[in-house]
């Protein structure tokens, strides 16, 4: 199941244009979330003892340069108006 769900963000980020993010975009984003959807807010030190790949990483095994990339695709992804970066 996660390999076919990996396969399809793939896919999907293959298919949208290079966005050339301002670099702040996964900050915006992630702030915009937090106050539209209420769902943000665990610091990902609270998960201690659980290995991370860390963003950057996962930025960069998805085909994104860098973060702010894939916080403006996740944002032009994700269903919700308020969040947005360019």
């Amino acid at each position: 199941m996660a390999l076919l769900l990996t396969v399809a963000v793939f896919m999907l980020v293959a298919t949208v244009p290079a966005l050339g993010a301002s670099k702040n975009c996964w900050g915006v984003v992630t702030s915009q979330r937090a106050v539209a959807e209420g769902d943000i807010g665990s610091h990902s030190s609270s998960f201690a003892g659980e290995p991370r790949l860390g963003l950057g990483n996962v930025a960069r095994a998805l085909g994104f340069d860098h973060v702010a990339d894939l916080g403006a695709f996740l944002a032009s992804v994700d269903g919700i108006e308020a969040t947005a970066c360019e």
